[in-house]
């Protein structure tokens, strides 16, 4: 895994296992993979990866069951979308309506660009 400058490493653990969840690469209810697997694999500290764990965590994503691991909640994919578009819409929705005005771009130039990205990334 790549990991951008900012934001935090530990945040982008949390984005990476919340993109599986949402991908259904990681079925609701199914056991996370071990700290220090997903530690050993993404080549970071363990306690980055249990500072991303604790943040799902707070966020009700994930649940700890001690002595078996963490585990993803049955309504985590809710919680992401919710928590998602919420943050989508503050940070990165300003920014891009900004870039289409001063480039005059209308919204429906994008639509054909837009089904044809979706059916390249993630209709295989």
């Amino acid at each position: 895994m790549e990991f951008k400058e900012n934001p935090a490493i530990y945040i982008q653990i949390a984005e990476y296992v919340c993109e599986q969840i949402l991908l259904k690469k990681w079925a609701l209810g199914d056991r996370l993979i071990s700290i220090r697997e997903l530690a050993a694999q993404i080549q970071v500290n363990p306690n980055t990866v249990q500072r991303s764990y604790d943040l799902l965590q707070q966020q009700n994503i994930i649940s700890n069951k001690r002595g078996i691991g963490y585990f993803i909640e049955a309504d985590a994919m809710e919680r992401i979308l919710d928590f998602k578009r919420e943050q989508f819409i503050e940070n990165e929705l300003p920014v891009f309506f900004r870039n289409l005005f001063l480039l005059k771009i209308d919204l429906k130039e994008l639509k054909p660009m837009f089904d044809k990205f979706v059916q390249e990334h993630f209709k295989k």
